[in-house]
């Protein structure tokens, strides 16, 4: 499943099938199409990788969710590339299996409309940016793959300013 095109943009393919069956408030987590734990655990070694991020726990999540926080030193993305603080992403536990993180609004606007992710409930209700989604959790290895390069998109959006 490739996901750039030859110049580089990110050409996000069409997630199959329907979209996961979500909760529409806070706590706001997957409830269907949970990921397999050991996708989950494959994806969190993979997230664990990423240079300059602390792992720890989340400022923002149930106790289950294992946070990724970039070093201070690190953080030069804007305000809305954070969950909180310098936590950019996190993962919620194995029952879920989903991704909250801070992508650039025209991602988010792809990553929607293919059906990988969908707005937090208190984005779409303009208290937090619209810059935060869920990503849904990857059902198999191709899924991880575009899961995958989300978050390193993610990761590139908290680490650098924006450029005009």
């Amino acid at each position: 499943m490739t996901t750039t095109t030859v110049d580089g943009r990110l050409d996000l393919p069409r997630r199959r099938g329907d979209r996961p069956s979500t909760r529409e408030h806070n706590p706001h987590q997957q409830l269907s199409q949970i990921a397999p734990a050991e996708l989950q655990e494959e994806l969190w070694s993979r997230m664990a990788t990423l240079d300059g991020v602390l792992l720890g726990r989340s400022g923002v999540s149930l106790p289950d969710t294992r946070a990724l926080h970039l070093r201070p030193r690190m953080a030069e993305g804007p305000d809305e590339a954070y969950l909180a603080g310098t936590e950019f992403a996190h993962l919620h536990g194995h029952g879920d299996g989903s991704l909250h993180i801070c992508l650039p609004k025209d991602v988010v606007a792809q990553a929607v409309r293919q059906g990988w992710a969908e707005p937090h409930p208190m984005a779409r209700q303009g208290y937090l940016p619209g810059t935060l989604v869920m990503v849904y959790g990857p059902r198999d290895r191709a899924e991880l793959d575009v899961v995958w390069q989300l978050v390193r998109i993610s990761h590139d959006f908290a680490r650098h300013a924006a450029t005009a």
